[in-house]
């Protein structure tokens, strides 16, 4: 339960850091035990014997442990496969001024938010709403959000299984025609003459070459699928490469942060070597610099064009991956003085540059086979699984020793992938446990039912028409939703908590309050941001299609009601606090907005949200 404004009350128990006798630190510490946590109060440290009111928190094993599971839940596959098409396709080097823009006054105190909000509580995405109860739907929004992508998101990690799998042979299945699953139209690259093509159809979208039968014939077997209304049964090769998936899931979440902050330490590193090894591989090809100067061109002209400013605003929310539950989980086990100030800088700092370095890496490849082909980037230049399992997996089939290449960089997709979907499943398992004390007590038992679920539903997304289902959750199941949730997110601690009494917590932890700027943003500049983001999601959107298949009516709506589904929860919660409280509507209302641990000021009359001072102080 938060503390602020109660350092003057008798306090309940002091619990000891360590046995011996501590270094005194600059930062006065006292660590109160308390449901929260702790809390700093004067500058000597005093020791009494600790009340066992309740289990102590897990803590991370080392501070390393938590960085790297924080960069590894951000850097994800859209680093690789999305952000280097917007930034070619939206001006090159001007895309970066925008995306700078939006990094500093919206995406760093966002994650600066959540992670102060995590490591003061020391609650998950749920329980945290203790500091305004009647948002505590966000928290149950947010898990349930986590929870569907993780549906879709495993599979597209067991088709990277898959290829990794089909990569161990001699010659790569998707460099020749004349294998079961290609058609009699099979077309060499080789032998293709571009110019007749037709129909505006450029190479990267084009259906007949070896590695686009492969990914959408030999491992979709999307041609047995007339659409999302026949789906067929799931596929035996990708029901086992997900289960192998889950498992790894399994094992690395069911003894919590201690084990999982281990796995990651493979997981977030070996993504940087192999980038690292692709992009060396990369500029040694003829025509690399040609496709990594069409990655930096720039077009200040396109920085006129309103939906450039959308395509950044909206890479940098979802690159940064707050709102998720993620990030709260994770600063939940950290100890209650780590410097998460700088934690965010840092890791939002280096998932950012991640995204650009990958672009060098992925166009130094796209100019070696533009040149190859004799095309244009244009041509092949794309973006989502097009770009990973089609383009890039050609192109490396074309170079000596291409199993090698292949093995590599599907070694490096496994990976990004495996420690953002830990990231979702712990947002989830550490949200619901940290709320319901029986699913604490049997988190082992409570981990394993959330891999089931999420691999019985998954099966939906590994059918001959599987890819249908992943392309609508894709759309709905984050999109508009996990926006909104951000967005409430925070008016509810910027507004309803109170940005002063949120710098005061920070305070209390790190020894230093927020700077103006971030106090500023915080209360205006970010929900603004995400107010706006909110707006262009909707404006923008346009019915779903998967390249020239385009989705029934009935589709839509239903990933409609699949975003609603999350959403509707923050108000279903708020009617429900706002009915179970007892008093007048005044009192109601105060208890729904007022922090727990001040619920005797309510009683008492005296009620800050109902004071104008509470509004427009900013700290």
């Amino acid at each position: 339960m938060f503390k602020k404004g109660q350092s003057d009350h008798k306090l309940s128990s002091v619990v000891p850091i360590k046995e011996t006798v501590p270094e005194k630190k600059d930062v006065e510490l006292i660590l109160v035990k308390e449901q929260n946590g702790v809390q700093y109060t004067n500058n000597s440290l005093k020791y009494e014997a600790p009340v066992q009111e309740e289990q102590e928190r897990e803590h991370w094993g080392k501070k390393i442990d938590f960085l790297l599971s924080v960069v590894g839940f951000s850097v994800d596959l859209a680093n690789v496969w999305r952000f280097p098409y917007l930034c070619y396709k939206n001006g090159g080097g001007a895309f970066l001024i925008p995306y700078t823009l939006f990094l500093i006054i919206a995406g760093m105190p966002l994650f600066y938010m959540e992670l102060a909000l995590g490591q003061y509580n020391r609650e998950g995405a749920a329980t945290v709403w203790k500091i305004c109860p009647c948002f505590k739907g966000v928290g149950y929004t947010v898990i349930l959000i986590a929870l569907y992508v993780g549906f879709y998101y495993n599979v597209i990690i067991a088709w990277s299984l898959y290829y990794l799998v089909s990569s161990f042979t001699y010659e790569l299945p998707w460099t020749r025609c004349g294998n079961e699953w290609n058609t009699p139209n099979c077309t060499d690259p080789n032998h293709l003459n571009f110019s007749l093509l037709g129909n505006g159809t450029i190479y990267a979208k084009y259906k007949l070459t070896p590695a686009a039968e492969f990914y959408e014939r030999g491992v979709l077997h999307l041609h047995q699928s007339t659409g999302i209304h026949d789906l067929g049964q799931p596929r035996w090769q990708l029901s086992i490469c997900l289960f192998a998936v889950l498992i790894v899931l399994f094992f690395s979440l069911w003894k919590g942060v201690k084990t999982s902050g281990k796995v990651v330490w493979i997981t977030a590193t070996l993504p940087y070597v192999v980038l690292f090894v692709l992009l060396i591989r990369g500029i040694t090809l003829p025509g690399s610099f040609r496709g990594i100067s069409s990655y930096l061109h720039i077009d200040f002209k396109k920085l006129q064009e309103y939906t450039v400013w959308i395509d950044a605003a909206t890479q940098i929310f979802y690159s940064l991956g707050a709102g998720f539950g993620v990030l709260i989980a994770f600063a939940s086990y950290n100890k209650f003085d780590n410097n998460c100030y700088r934690d965010a800088l840092l890791t939002s700092t280096v998932n950012c540059v991640t995204s650009f370095i990958s672009g060098f890496a992925i166009f130094s490849i796209l100019g070696y086979m533009a040149q190859k082909h004799n095309m244009r980037i244009e041509d092949v230049a794309t973006d989502g699984p097009g770009l990973v399992f089609i383009i890039y997996p050609e192109a490396i089939s074309t170079l000596q020793g291409s199993t090698v290449w292949a093995v590599i960089f599907f070694i490096m997709l496994i990976t990004l992938g495996i420690d953002s979907a830990m990231g979702g499943m712990e947002a989830v398992i550490t949200g619901l446990a940290d709320d319901f004390a029986i699913l604490k007590k049997h988190r082992k038992l409570f981990t394993f039912l959330v891999a089931v679920i999420t691999f019985l539903f998954a099966l939906l997304c590994i059918t001959n028409g599987g890819i249908y289902v992943v392309t609508l959750l894709d759309t709905f199941a984050a999109g508009t939703s996990i926006l909104f949730a951000v967005l409430i997110e925070a008016v509810g601690v910027s507004w309803f908590y109170g940005v002063d009494r949120f710098s005061d917590d920070i305070y209390r932890m790190l020894g230093f309050k927020p700077g103006l700027y971030w106090r500023l943003c915080w209360k205006f500049v970010s929900p603004a941001f995400l107010l706006f983001v909110v707006i262009a999601s909707i404006a923008n959107y346009n019915p779903l299609r998967y390249d020239t298949y385009h989705f029934p009516p009935w589709a839509n709506r239903t990933g409609w009601i699949i975003a609603m589904s999350s959403m509707i929860l923050v108000p279903l919660y708020f009617i429900y606090k706002f009915m179970t409280v007892k008093g007048s509507f005044k009192e109601r209302l105060a208890y729904c907005i007022t922090p727990e641990n001040e619920y005797h000021l309510v009683a008492q009359g005296d009620i800050r949200q109902f004071k104008r001072q509470h509004w427009l102080t900013i700290g």
